[in-house]
């Protein structure tokens, strides 16, 4: 029995539910989102929650964590059509700057040239001084731009600079001089 999948969800108000099958549509504030599930879950409505339930018993341990990761899914969809999703991003070092220009990013991070990423349907950039906001309703493709802006210039252990997660700690490292004196 899966702790997560057996929780049903609760449907906050201003938030459309429409269950077709094993595809749940979205609608909310921010915006619509529709997904389509594994055919091993029954998704229902129950009042104003949702509820997943196996369609038949089983021990197996992948169908068991599907059912929790469905869960999941499913309440982070609602999040980000009621709320939406927010991931900071800080940069450091000489010369690296960020700006929007019209809805794609451009970065500036010690390269001949600047590099431009550009925003996928339903993302958004926000800058501010050494800080990079990306906002979104589908929490996946939010972590997946802000890794790929991170991979564009990780953080580097010596000196600190590069682009890091906001609240992210890097380990610093002492370099030849400290090494050389001890």
């Amino acid at each position: 029995m899966s702790k997560i999948g057996k929780k049903p969800i609760q449907v906050p108000k201003g938030v459309e539910v429409k269950i077709n099958g094993n595809s749940v549509a979205l609608k909310g504030s921010k915006g619509e989102l529709k997904k389509d599930f594994d055919q091993t879950i029954d998704i229902s409505m129950n009042g104003d929650e949702i509820v997943l339930k196996l369609k038949k018993e089983t021990k197996d341990k992948k169908i068991l964590a599907l059912w929790g990761l469905t869960r999941s899914l499913i309440a982070n969809m609602i999040i980000g059509v009621a709320e939406g999703f927010e991931k900071g991003l800080e940069f450091e070092g000489v010369g690296y700057k960020a700006n929007v220009k019209g809805n794609d990013l451009e970065l500036n991070l010690g390269y001949s040239h600047p590099i431009t990423i550009k925003a996928s349907s339903g993302i958004s950039f926000k800058v501010e001084k050494n800080t990079i906001k990306v906002m979104g309703i589908d929490k996946e493709l939010v972590g997946h731009v802000a890794a790929l802006i991170r991979s564009k210039r990780l953080p580097e252990p010596y000196q600190g600079s590069g682009i890091k997660y906001k609240g992210e700690i890097i380990r610093r490292k002492a370099g030849k001089k400290a090494a050389a004196t001890a």
